[in-house]
């Protein structure tokens, strides 16, 4: 295989030169100092040549995939050299009234956004405005090739944005791979791009998984000057083990029986990491048995919202709940938290110390329990029940757990004193 080095070093003769790549393609060097890339291949019994452009305006990675490209529509009976005819025909002609790939794109939006929720199709479409529409987007979709779509994928991953990248290929893939059922086009030229995607490193929550160090970062962080709603949301969160998500969006109908003896807080099912489907059914909701400590939080709450929408509202915008990153920027400013733990970590610190726990009193059969305290999508209907039949044991160690973590912090009404806007 070449190199690039031998692509920029390769020298004109008297006679065409070729340096081949594997899979037919080769760098045809002219005598003029021409250099060409040519891919030959057979179709229909007869031999058959393509050129993809000249280096170093089309590199060799770029030349590899019209390469693969065009080996793929051979496999499917398809002759890339006539595909490519037609390509530059249309290009030098006028092209209206070409089925673009904006159109097919919004169609295969509109067709799956019915199995999403509202918020999630809302960002695959904006998604696809921002990274994909901007260079392709009027483009004929017959017209796209695999070097008209790298550049969206390695933009993304250049920036960090692996993930991002993963999905907006997968995407764009599918797009095609619907306009070929509706017969817009014959290939997916996304389908031979997966080999320039990064592997995604599997996000981790950075937490504090000491129990002292956990308390004493959590009496640091309330005795810093933030928005009560802050502090208070921050403390729910905690005692909960919750995920922020659900915190910044409760409300004070979610809250049951907070002056009896089995204080609830029922988290409707549209505000948990479900499929659509899942979250428009009422028995999918989540319950969390609330300790004195977080029934004293939340009546805090309760006093500062002043019957607002939101039991957590914006320090800035009232009538809003607090930002999607408030809790994380006020975390990041923290001289105990920064660095060490984000809001979601508190998932991990209560796992880590309530299992240690479970382990050094020999009560084995707590780590199940735990596990269905934090795993708030049900598995099949015996998970769901198996949480109902928990929820005494659920709620003793819901308040061993506050006990161990509050046990010097300030009474959850003193949170009210903070900085007030």
């Amino acid at each position: 295989m070449l190199t690039v080095t031998e692509c920029k070093n390769a020298k004109p003769g008297e006679r065409p030169v070729k340096l081949f790549d594997g899979g037919g393609l080769h760098l045809l060097v002219l005598p003029s100092g021409v250099k060409s890339w040519r891919l030959k291949y057979r179709f229909g019994g007869k031999e058959k040549q393509l050129t993809f452009g000249q280096f170093p305006e089309v590199p060799l990675a770029e030349a590899r995939d019209c390469r693969d490209s065009a080996r793929k529509e051979l496999r499917d009976g398809v002759d890339p050299g006539a595909r490519i005819r037609q390509i530059r025909a249309r290009r030098t002609s006028p092209n209206a009234g070409a089925y673009t790939f904006k159109q097919a794109a919004l169609r295969w939006h509109e067709l799956q956004s019915h199995g999403w929720k509202p918020h999630h199709a809302t960002q695959v479409r904006h998604a696809l405005e921002a990274e994909a529409f901007p260079s392709i987007g009027e483009r004929a979709l017959a017209d796209l090739l695999p070097a008209d779509i790298r550049p969206i994928v390695e933009t993304m991953q250049n920036r960090g944005a692996v993930d991002q990248a993963h999905r907006m290929l997968q995407r764009i893939s599918r797009i095609f791979q619907l306009a070929i059922v509706d017969g817009k086009t014959s290939t997916d030229p996304a389908a031979s791009l997966s080999a320039i995607l990064r592997p995604i490193t599997k996000r981790k929550y950075p937490a504090i998984l000491s129990l002292k160090q956990a308390a004493a970062a959590l009496k640091a962080f309330e005795a810093e000057p933030h928005w009560p709603a802050t502090k208070l949301a921050s403390r729910l969160l905690a005692l909960t083990a919750s995920r922020p998500g659900p915190v910044r969006f409760a409300q004070a109908a979610e809250f049951h029986d907070l002056d009896g003896e089995e204080p609830i807080w029922i988290i409707p099912a549209a505000k948990l990491k479900l499929e659509r489907a899942e979250s428009e059914q009422a028995n999918f909701a989540f319950t969390i048995p609330l300790s004195c400590q977080a029934v004293e939080t939340v009546k805090a709450a309760l006093a500062l919202s002043a019957g607002r929408k939101w039991l957590f509202p914006s320090a800035h915008r009232a009538l809003l709940p607090l930002s999607e990153n408030g809790l994380s920027v006020a975390y990041r400013r923290s001289p105990l938290f920064s660095g060490h733990h984000v809001p979601h970590g508190w998932r991990s610190t209560f796992s880590t110390v309530m299992n240690e726990r479970a382990a050094e009193l020999d009560r084995p059969g707590d780590r199940a329990i735990i596990d269905l305290m934090l795993a708030h999508k049900p598995q099949g209907v015996e998970s769901r029940y198996n949480r109902a039949a928990y929820m005494p044991r659920r709620r003793q160690l819901a308040q061993e757990w506050a006990d161990l973590l509050s046990a010097n912090l300030v009474p959850a009404i003193e949170l009210l004193e903070g900085p007030r806007h």
